[in-house]
Formats: structure tokens, C-alpha cells, sequence
């Protein structure tokens, strides 16, 4: 005989309240991740054109010399890396609103469901780079630290 944890029988219901503010999360997430599009194209835009820009600034600057060029070559692929680091959590964040305000015009729990994956996805993107940055910043300090006691 199969015993079923209390949890499997559980079932949430939301009152109006929580589907009030869900809605309004819902619509905010849809402006914010059309406002990180717009940032990724203008991130996208300065990526063009950086390459132009340093070259300039390169030739114009003494001590740069034929330096300005290659800079400005780097610098078009820094910004595209992260133009491309900034679109996922932006189209995750995007996806949930897009689904949520779906979810709640049609009243479709699979679209809510839906909805609910894509802001699983975003916050688990913004974790694994927040753990990447703090390892990151870990070994700048360690380094630093073994560089300060090897320079005495």
C-alpha cells in the first residue's frame, strides 16, 4: 500500500491580494526586460562603434601609437561579451512577464506555469554569476595579497 506525503495533496490557492500583486510584478518584469533590450542594443551600438572611436582616440593620444587600433578591437569584443552576458537574465525576466500577462488575460495556468520557469531561470542565472563574481573577486584578492607579500 502507497502512503502520499501530505505535501502531494497540498494545493496553493492564491487570494486576490497575491493575484493583485503578481499581476503588477508581472507587468513590471514585461517593462524592465523591454528596457533591457533597448540597453542591450544601445551596448550592441557602442560595440560598433568602439572599434572607430579608440582607433581615434589612439592615434590622437601620444604613447599609443599603433596600439589604438588593437584596443579598439578589444574593446568592441568587451562590450560584446557583455551585451551577450546582460541578454540572458533580460530575456528570462522578459519571458516571465510575457507569460504572466498571458497567464492572466486567457487565464491559462500553463502559461502561468510557463511564466513562473522563466523567472526560475532568471534568478538562477543572477545566483550562478553573483557565486562566479565572488569567486572572482576571492582570487583578485588572493593574488594581490600573494603579489604584496612576494614585492617586500
Amino acid at each position: 500500500m502507497e502512503e502520499n506525503s501530505v505535501f502531494e495533496k497540498f494545493e496553493l490557492q492564491l487570494d486576490q491580494s497575491a493575484k493583485d500583486f503578481l499581476k503588477e510584478t508581472v507587468k513590471w518584469a514585461y517593462f524592465l526586460g523591454i528596457v533591457g533590450f533597448v540597453g542591450i542594443g544601445f551596448i550592441l551600438l557602442i560595440a560598433v562603434f568602439a572599434g572607430a572611436i579608440f582607433s581615434t582616440l589612439g592615434s590622437s593620444m601620444a604613447g599609443m601609437g599603433a596600439y589604438g587600433g588593437s584596443f579598439g578591437t578589444i574593446m568592441t569584443l568587451v562590450y560584446v561579451v557583455l551585451a551577450a552576458i546582460y541578454f540572458f537574465p533580460v530575456y528570462y525576466l522578459f519571458k516571465f512577464g510575457a507569460n504572466g500577462k498571458k497567464a492572466f488575460r486567457d487565464n491559462d495556468n500553463v502559461a502561468l506555469t510557463a511564466s513562473f520557469s522563466y523567472l526560475k531561470s532568471h534568478y538562477k542565472f543572477i545566483g550562478i554569476f553573483m557565486i562566479a563574481i565572488l569567486v572572482l573577486y576571492g582570487l583578485i584578492f588572493v593574488f594581490s595579497m600573494f603579489g604584496a607579500l612576494l614585492g617586500r
